[in-house]
């Protein structure tokens, strides 16, 4: 069983945060004392959930509204400038955010879902992270995590956009391990949360109810493990929800 964290004065940026698992691992963040930002595009769930963790008690929350589909590179510049005037660093970055138009065969996929679905996917994590890479290094220990997912990572048939930047969100995360083991108070580790009953996953399993799956508070554990202190020294590695190294 996995310790309970102490996540006291960590400043953790959330994507995907307005529902889901990255709304409920951010309502846990900020139960376990660590500030959130809380990034995602739905003004009105972000303002919920900044509502929600207040009313429990958490520390006060950040809200960045984005959206990873038309925000254009200068944009991500721009967070990561407001991050530093805030917040000074990163303890954590977890990408969560995900787009999944549905099952599609490749050959009959719009071009424009697909270029939709890479910028969402991929493109977007990888120019959150390159332009808070500053502020993660200013932390005296930071955790980036992503969210992966294990059909995807296999190769499954009619996964799209979606299930090619799941696999190269693991190439990306495995490079910047890599790149950030010397020298830098940088981690960098993925998590397969497997099934869970969220709006992505009844667009996977059509005619699936979300509460035919694991609640999104079954995965929680794992992730205040991976961004919080306990993790420190664990780097490159890939985990499930359950928190075993799957590497």
């Amino acid at each position: 069983m996995m310790p309970t964290p102490d996540l006291s004065n960590r400043i953790i940026l959330v994507t995907g945060a307005g529902g889901g698992i990255g709304a409920t691992v951010s309502r846990a963040l900020a139960a376990h004392g660590a500030t959130v930002a809380l990034l995602g595009r739905g003004t009105r769930a972000l303002e919920r959930l900044y509502d929600s963790i207040v009313d429990a008690g958490g520390p006060e929350p950040a809200i960045c509204h984005f959206k990873f589909e038309s925000e254009p590179p200068e944009a991500y510049a721009q967070l990561a400038e407001t991050l530093a005037g805030n917040f000074g660093r990163l303890d954590g970055l977890l990408h969560n955010a995900a787009l999944l138009h549905g099952l599609t065969p490749l050959a009959n996929l719009p071009l424009q879902e697909w270029l939709r679905a890479v910028q969402v996917n991929l493109n977007a994590p990888f120019l959150l992270t390159q332009t808070c890479l500053p502020l993660l290094k200013n932390s005296d220990d930071a955790s980036v995590v992503f969210t992966l997912d294990g059909a995807a990572l296999e190769g499954r048939a009619y996964y799209g956009a979606y299930g090619a930047c799941k696999w190269a969100q693991q190439g990306l995360a495995r490079m910047l391990a890599r790149e950030t083991e010397v020298n830098t108070p940088i981690r960098v580790n993925t998590i397969d949360p497997g099934p869970v009953g969220t709006q992505l996953r009844t667009t996977i399993a059509t005619g699936t109810p979300s509460s035919d799956f694991p609640a999104p508070e079954t995965v929680v554990p794992a992730y205040l493990h991976l961004l919080g202190p306990d993790s420190r020294g664990c780097s490159g590695k890939h985990f499930n929800a359950a928190g075993d190294c799957l590497d």
